[in-house]
């Protein structure tokens, strides 16, 4: 059993003992600090709360509901939700915070409390730590019967957030409209199922194909939308003449595309392609984090702005998006955050930006990727025994590779031209993720390659 604390929530597999994995103790443990932190902040005492489909939710749910609520909240639950639905709950109904109870794409044993503050953004690293050294104090006073709190249920807010979608002025529903797209979605047997299918008929998009979309939890395949999970998709998306495949993960923050002749567009580009399209209707700046494609840094020179990389984590990606007034921007895995709706990673706004970007510029899903500078990111990492000193290890690859551009703001990124690699270290356990990207995947590799041999000889010598 696993049971993961961190700035920015909880998250575990369900069952175990308490402590070790994420059991019904540790659920109210950590809800009621989150809580008690609130009130530390604010007097205002409404929270909403949403999960995705995963099936530990119902369980995982009532549990927080009835500790936010002997806490003396009066909760808002949205029930069957997404993680961007609730973080614009939290800011149009003015409450004091939210819990998305998702493990986004882990499997279907772990699940998750994601906390939001006030403005339905991701709690701060220094917020994180607090709230986590008041579940380890355990020192609550809980409010008396007349001062618990109440539970309502409002089953509106997707339409809400299509709505507000819609809305935006670079959505343009008729160019969409008229292309008459055939779309295939693959949710995961999630939350997806229930909201894109009605986005996409907000959009003007009415022949839909959907597969793995019952909310029933019952993951078809590995959650995450990458490549080696998409295979059915890919083959209805050839099987049904489609001209577009679209998957998301279990709490929908997550967006991947797959082309009309069944080739992924790329996770990495969803930004790229997102980001071209609002660049040509909005000078601005752009933010992704280290490990994301320098694709985007091309795109957003190109159209006049400019990339600024955060480190990794969306709290840290909004928080650099803020300070350079980007207008827009995300990270490498799908996630599309777009400032103009909120400042939270949001697959429902990006599919819809996508649409109209790709209905205006008269190509096909497979010709608007080929138009972007091709990247490739290699994902590796090395385990190491517990009496390595990481540090060390980074001091020796930094004094090696001093004549390259360094960014040292979230591990060590080294750049070489058009190449680069990016080193982080596990907060939790000795390893060392490598993150490298080139023109083509061999080139990536053989240049992860490269920084584990220089590893293996720091640690010889």
């Amino acid at each position: 059993m696993t049971l993961i604390k961190s700035i920015s929530g909880i998250r575990g597999t369900i069952g175990g003992k308490a402590g070790e994995g994420l059991t019904p103790n540790d659920i109210v443990k950590f809800t009621t600090a989150y809580a008690f932190w609130l009130s530390q902040h604010t007097s205002n005492r409404k929270v909403i709360v949403g999960r995705d489909a995963r099936i530990s939710g119902p369980m995982v749910n009532q549990l927080v509901t009835g500790a936010l609520m002997g806490c003396g909240f009066d909760v808002i639950d949205l029930q069957l939700s997404t993680t961007p639905t609730v973080e614009l709950a939290v800011a149009w109904e003015g409450a004091a915070g939210g819990i998305i109870i998702t493990a986004s794409h882990n499997p279907k044993q772990w699940n998750a409390l994601k906390l939001l503050n006030h403005k339905g953004e991701f709690i701060s690293k220094e917020d994180g730590i607090a709230l986590l050294e008041l579940a380890e104090k355990g020192d609550f006073n809980f409010p008396e019967i007349d001062e618990i709190g109440t539970l309502t249920y409002q089953d509106d807010y997707f339409q809400k957030h299509i709505d507000a979608i819609i809305n935006l002025p670079l959505v343009d529903i008729e160019s969409i409209k008229a292309k008459k797209y055939r779309v295939v979605v693959d949710a995961v047997n999630s939350t997806g199922g229930i909201v894109i299918p009605r986005l996409l008929n907000a959009l003007g998009v009415h022949d839909i194909v959907e597969i793995f979309c019952e909310p029933n939890g019952k993951f078809p395949h590995n959650p995450e939308p990458l490549p080696e999970h998409l295979g059915e998709l890919s083959s209805e998306v050839k099987r049904s003449a489609a001209q577009l495949g679209i998957a998301v993960d279990p709490d929908v923050d997550r967006l991947a595309f797959v082309c009309e002749d069944g080739e992924m567009f790329g996770e990495e580009y969803t930004l790229v392609a997102v980001a071209d399209y609002v660049l040509k209707n909005k000078t601005g700046n752009t933010v992704s984090n280290l490990s994301s494609t320098r694709a985007l840094s091309d795109i957003t020179l190109k159209h006049g702005g400019q990339y600024f990389a955060s480190s990794v984590g969306e709290v840290n990606v909004v928080e650099m998006m803020k300070a350079n007034n980007a207008v827009i921007g995300g990270e490498g895995n799908g996630g599309i955050i777009y400032p103009e709706l909120h400042y939270g990673r949001d697959a429902l706004v990006g599919i819809a930006l996508f649409l109209t970007h790709l209905s205006k510029c008269g190509k096909s899903v497979k010709g608007l990727r080929m138009t972007y500078p091709n990247y490739t990111i290699s994902k590796n990492k090395i385990e190491l025994d517990d009496s390595i000193n990481l540090n060390l290890i980074f001091k020796k690859i930094e004094e090696k590779y001093s004549k390259q551009p360094i960014n040292k703001v979230d591990g060590l990124k080294i750049e070489f031209g058009d190449e680069w690699v990016h080193l982080r270290k596990s907060n939790t356990e000795p390893i060392i993720r490598i993150y490298s990207e080139s023109q083509t995947a061999t080139m990536a590799n053989n240049l992860a390659d490269k920084i584990k041999m220089d590893i293996k000889n720091i640690i010889m010598g």
